[in-house]
């Protein structure tokens, strides 16, 4: 029998959780579809939103994986906790830290005070696609999204069912049900692919400013109230910075037999 003791770190931004693997020795080869299933299952396992893998080296390398096993490019939150893990892991004091992502490389800045700190990560340019019936606009920030002028009436039943509709339209996307407050802050509720609801997500923050931007119908500053926080994009010549919190939950023994 063999028995693999995983050393992992529990964060949030904003209420999207994930668990950290800090690698110094680049074995990521461990990880795959099934261990990290098992392992973000809220019932029989720790329970997140993702898994994230850090190899150390120059830049550090980012790979994720959502909570069904699939693999994505890019979280905006998730790259926050990564570099929040690797500043714990290594006790290095760093302000800004290079990840190289499935959407390409990201400079991650960070400010930690004890297990709380506040952060920012340019998110490259951001890319429109073609119009879906129902949508405000798709948007591609790394990863692809479908952004919608949400309605107060709708059940949630209902918004899954468009999500459903609006995401196999992409091949499989992040789905955004939008309200605008005022022209420097939105509200805004998801549905990620290979998660489903969460309580925030930033490279869906991301896209729904841009296309609120593009739209008329917002700054290029803009202040995003996801259901477990506030985070801030700014847009500036079709390219996205994304700031919020990072928050350490605990240390996690995940053991397999």
């Amino acid at each position: 029998m063999v028995v693999t003791l995983r050393n992992l770190q529990k964060w949030h931004g904003a209420g999207n959780d994930f668990l950290v693997d800090v690698l110094k020795d680049g074995d990521s080869a461990w990880w795959n579809a099934d261990r990290a299933r098992a392992v973000c299952q809220r019932a029989t396992g720790v329970g997140a939103d993702g898994l994230l893998i850090a190899t150390l080296g120059t830049p550090i390398k980012m790979d994720l994986y959502n909570a069904d096993g699939s693999l994505a490019e890019m979280s905006g939150n998730g790259i926050r906790c990564l570099a929040a893990a690797v500043r714990q892991v290594t006790q290095e004091q760093w302000h800004s830290l290079e990840v190289l992502t499935g959407a390409g490389l990201r400079t991650v800045t960070l400010a930690m005070d004890g297990d709380a700190g506040y952060g920012g990560v340019s998110m490259g340019e951001v890319a429109f696609g073609h119009d879906l019936d129902g949508s405000l606009g798709v948007a591609y920030v790394g990863n692809p999204h479908v952004v919608v002028l949400d309605d107060d009436a709708w059940p949630d039943v209902q918004r899954e069912a468009i999500a459903l509709r609006l995401s196999s339209m992409e091949g499989g996307a992040n789905v955004e049900f939008v309200t605008p407050i005022d022209r420097g802050h939105l509200r805004m509720s998801v549905i990620e692919r290979g998660v489903g609801w969460t309580l925030a997500c930033g490279t869906g923050s991301v896209a729904a400013a841009a296309v609120f931007h593009r739209e008329g119908l917002c700054e290029n500053d803009v202040v995003i109230d996801n259901p477990g926080g506030a985070l801030r994009v700014q847009l500036e010549h079709g390219r996205a910075t994304l700031s919020g919190p990072v928050q350490f939950i605990a240390n996690v023994e995940w053991l397999e037999v």
